[in-house]
């Protein structure tokens, strides 16, 4: 990370420590009751930049926030982004990449820092019912533009035409549609780009550092997932230091409110991978059959699940707090300060259709260097750690499959008892570590995460939260609501 890229990323991280250490002793019934204001951006990709951390999405929209609760809508359209200085006439500098992908929005941009503090944004535009698509870079002096157009960077779906590979004619079930980008540096530094959605999958790339561009000679670059037009979209690659890994996040499933969107991960010791899931299984197999379409029971078995639909049986089962419907296109910040984790995307909510708002959540490692997520949005939690006592009691807790549906799993109720058994909806035993790692064994297997503080919004209280996931790639969650004993 450059001096220029760290200053920014600090100041936002001491917004958030100040919250979490001023806390970080206390009970829970001494955290703030928080408050969110909500900003609408459809697949997040978060950069730090004027001392803030920012989004940028779909469609040009933008927000920004110091604190990952309440956020700012700087731009909700295309139409905006000129009005909100993020570039000075963007239908006419873009007008190329508008006429190949014969539309008149943007898809998922990604915005990056580069070495020397310029910000260089990856934009690009799909036709939608095909993969003819058009990725682009234009580059800033601050965060907030105005951007300046360098020109498109890769096209996809020029059909019977020579693709990006040189030699070979595009071909959709192989080669990939080039949107989604998600630029970031590996662990000496380099510049990479993973990217794609549906179509031929998900690829990786070498970029140049001081221009943002593709090294020569990549084509299209190396697929690590998917192909013959399996529904997995929306790369986001994160290097851990701790771990040695690269987890590449991905979502499965469409994106609306009826077609199940969730997010995967996998994880490699190489950029350019071979990824694999907590089973050992090579996510390059993750992909339909030849000549099938959205073959989701194809790529079902494939990665380990990280966050997917669920609804809170004790909520009113309607709007933000009953759970989640469709959430995925996700992005990550790592707090430079605390070394706190961050998962960042969009989700529609149960009974509001296509309403979609921005969600953060706290990202852990569990005992076996899976990341899982925290159950509720991050709230200012700081790093309190629960005792056996806060475990005894009602929980609420949700059994995530591997299925991608609508049908999102309702919580059950459970009693986790003293002598350290589980009984109601699920049986088994629990052990909570001194550091707050918690152990569930049941008849699914064994799963391994954390034990936080959560913001139960319908009970308007801070409570204790679980989220474990198993040796499978299952995640489980779950929130206190009854008393000790």
């Amino acid at each position: 990370m450059t001096t220029t890229r760290a200053a920014a990323a600090m100041a936002v991280a001491a917004v958030l420590t100040l919250t979490a250490c001023s806390n970080a002793t206390s009970p829970l019934d001494d955290l703030a009751t928080p408050e969110f204001t909500e900003v609408t951006v459809h697949d997040p990709s978060a950069v730090t930049g004027n001392d803030e951390l920012w989004v940028f999405g779909s469609h040009a929209a933008v927000a920004k926030t110091t604190d990952l609760m309440n956020w700012t809508q700087v731009s909700d359209s295309v139409n905006t982004a000129d009005q909100a200085g993020l570039f000075e006439d963007i239908r006419a500098e873009l007008a190329e990449t508008f006429e190949w992908a014969q539309t008149d929005t943007l898809w998922a941009a990604d915005v990056i820092e580069l070495p020397d503090g310029r910000f260089a944004m990856y934009y690009n535009a799909c036709k939608g019912d095909s993969a003819r698509s058009a990725m682009g870079i234009a580059i800033a002096d601050s965060v907030d533009g105005p951007y300046e157009d360098q020109g498109i960077i890769l096209k996809s779906g020029m059909w019977d035409e020579e693709s990006e590979n040189e030699g070979e004619i595009y071909d959709a079930t192989i080669h990939p549609n080039a949107v989604d980008p998600d630029a970031f540096y590996d662990a000496n530094g380099d510049l990479w780009m993973v990217y794609g959605s549906y179509s031929g999958g998900i690829f990786v790339l070498e970029l140049d550092e001081q221009t943002g561009a593709p090294d020569p000679g990549q084509g299209y670059g190396t697929r690590v997932m998917g192909g013959n037009h399996s529904r997995i979209e929306g790369p986001s690659m994160r290097y851990d230091e701790t771990t040695g890994y690269y987890y590449l996040f991905v979502s499965y499933g469409g994106l609306d409110s009826s077609n199940g969107y969730e997010v995967r991960v996998s994880r490699s010791t190489d950029p350019a991978g071979p990824f694999l899931d907590a089973e050992g299984n090579d996510m390059a197999l993750a992909q339909g059959p030849v000549g099938s379409f959205f073959d989701d029971t194809a790529i079902e078995p494939y990665g380990v699940k990280i966050l997917g639909g669920h609804e809170w049986a004790d909520s009113s089962g309607t709007g933000i707090d009953a759970g989640y419907v469709s959430p995925g296109h996700n992005t990550w910040w790592d707090d430079p300060d605390t070394g706190e984790s961050y998962l960042i995307f969009h989700s529609r909510f149960h009974g509001t259709e296509e309403m979609h708002f921005v969600r953060a959540h706290r990202m852990y490692m569990n005992v076996d260097g899976w990341p899982v997520l925290a159950p509720a949005r991050y709230a200012g939690e700081g790093e309190q750690t629960p005792s056996t006592a806060d475990a005894v009691g009602t929980w609420q807790v949700v059994e995530f499959q591997k299925v991608i549906s609508p049908l999102v799993p309702l919580s059950v109720e459970a009693t986790f008892a003293e002598d350290g058994t589980v009984s109601g909806a699920i049986e088994g035993t629990w052990e909570l570590s001194a550091d707050g790692a918690l152990t569930l064994t049941t008849d699914a297997g064994t799963f391994d995460g954390v034990m936080v503080p959560a913001w139960d919004p319908n009970a308007a209280a801070w409570t204790w939260g679980l989220s474990v996931v198993s040796d499978q790639g299952l995640p489980l969650w779950g929130h206190r609501t009854g008393s000790e004993g």
